[in-house]
Order: structure tokens, then sequence, then C-alpha cells
């Protein structure tokens, strides 16, 4: 009898702390590959409306449902040169994740080797929503299908009427800096009046000193034909030169 009773009172205290937990909201991450936006829904009711980046064709992110099993803050992939791979979930056995990348200009087309991919700041988010309601009470369903290379969206180019526009633009503007720079190079220049009169340039002229004509460099080879000193010598003013 007093089992019994023990039990029962077992069975209440148990029970007491499952009612004082508070309940675990189910959380599902919805990724459509066609539109490459995610949605997050907690309890069935939308929170969260992402743009992502699936695999590019050749590395295409399986569609499905599936569990998530591991959760790392800071992962760098094995795979891809260290690649980084911020506030990640995985959800397959093969490595498929969900997690932040630092190249936001791709978001909203698909881009990865696979993985689905989020700005830093949406994968925090995510991360700790995860983290706080569970990682088993986390659902990631993948549908729709990775666009085909000529459906992703391109830059737009310029029409030619456009790029003409702005060639003559350019033109016009380089044509007005040249003219500008012209002016203040006139304005620059001094110029002096000259009241003097003829007599007085003649005079002027005349007392600038005059240039010395530079003087003639020595032929060095005449060092070498000039006869020795004792040849040059002279006894006397007869006929016959004599030396020593």
């Amino acid at each position: 009898m007093r089992l019994h009773h023990l039990s029962l009172s077992f069975v209440a205290v148990f029970a007491a702390l499952a009612l004082a937990q508070p309940a675990r909201a189910n959380v599902m991450i919805i990724i459509d590959k066609s539109a490459q936006k995610m949605t997050v829904t907690v309890n069935g009711e939308d929170r969260y409306t992402w743009p992502v980046s699936t695999g590019r064709p050749g590395y295409d992110t399986p569609s499905g449902e599936f569990q998530p099993f591991r959760m790392e803050r800071d992962h760098f992939s094995r795979e891809w040169d260290d690649a980084p791979m911020p506030n990640s979930v995985f959800f397959t056995k093969i490595g498929h994740a969900i997690h932040g990348t630092f190249e936001a200009k791709n978001l909203g087309r698909p881009a990865s080797h696979g993985c689905v991919r989020l700005s830093t700041e949406n994968a925090a988010t995510l991360f700790a929503l995860v983290k706080d309601e569970g990682v088993f009470n986390t659902r990631v369903r993948l549908i729709g299908e990775t666009p085909k290379a000529s459906d992703i969206p391109v830059a737009r180019h310029e029409p030619a009427k456009d790029r003409d526009t702005a060639r003559n633009r350019d033109s016009d503007r380089e044509a007005t800096r040249n003219t500008n720079r012209e002016a203040t190079r006139d304005t620059s220049r001094v110029y002096v009046r000259n009241d003097t009169t003829g007599d007085d340039d003649d005079a002027a002229t005349s007392a600038q000193p005059q240039r010395s004509r530079p003087r003639s460099s020595p032929d060095p080879r005449a060092y070498y034909y000039r006869q020795p000193y004792y040849q040059q010598r002279y006894y006397g003013r007869g006929l016959f030169q004599s030396g020593w």
C-alpha cells in the first residue's frame, strides 16, 4: 500500500515538472528554390521571409523535408578551401547546411555549392531561434526547382541611345574643363608695357653683357704629335738646327 502511494507521488511530481517547463514551439523553415526565398514559421505563423541563395546548376540543393541535427556558430568548409560558414544549421549527413554568407550581393539567385545561404544578420537570427526552440523541434523543407542559367536575371545593359548620351555628356564636360584650363593659363600671364623709345632700346641692348665665345677645347691628339722639348730648342740663327 505504501509502495502504491509512493509511486503515485512520484508520478505527480514528474507531471508537475513537465507542466512547469515552457512548451517548445515547432519551427518550420520552408525554402523555395524557384523563388530563392526562405519563410520561417513558428507554430504555423509566418515570422520571417528572407532572400537566399541555394545551389547553382550542377550543385543543386536537395529537395524534401529534413530534420536538422547539428549546429555550429563558427564553421569553416573543409571541402571548399575553409570558406566561412557562420551560424550553420546542418540538415543532411553529407554536409548541406543553412548558414550566413559575406557575399550578400548574390542573394536572390542560385550561387552556392549546395548549401542555403543567408545574410549574416538573418543567419544569426535563425540560429538563435533554432537554439531557443530546439534543433529537434525544427524542420527544413525544400520545394521548387533551381532556375536554369538562362532564367537567372542578369544585370541590364544600358541601351545604345543612353550610352551615346552619356558619351556626349562626358565630351562636353571634357571640353568645358579644357576651356577653363586655358582661361586660367591666360590669366596667369603677366604683360609689361614698354614705354621706352628706340634710343633707349639701343642703349639697353648695348648695356647688356656680351657673351664670350667658348674656347675651343684642345685637340687631345696634339699632345702625341708634339715634338720633344729637346728637339724644339734652337741654337743660333744658322741654317742648320741642332739639338742634344
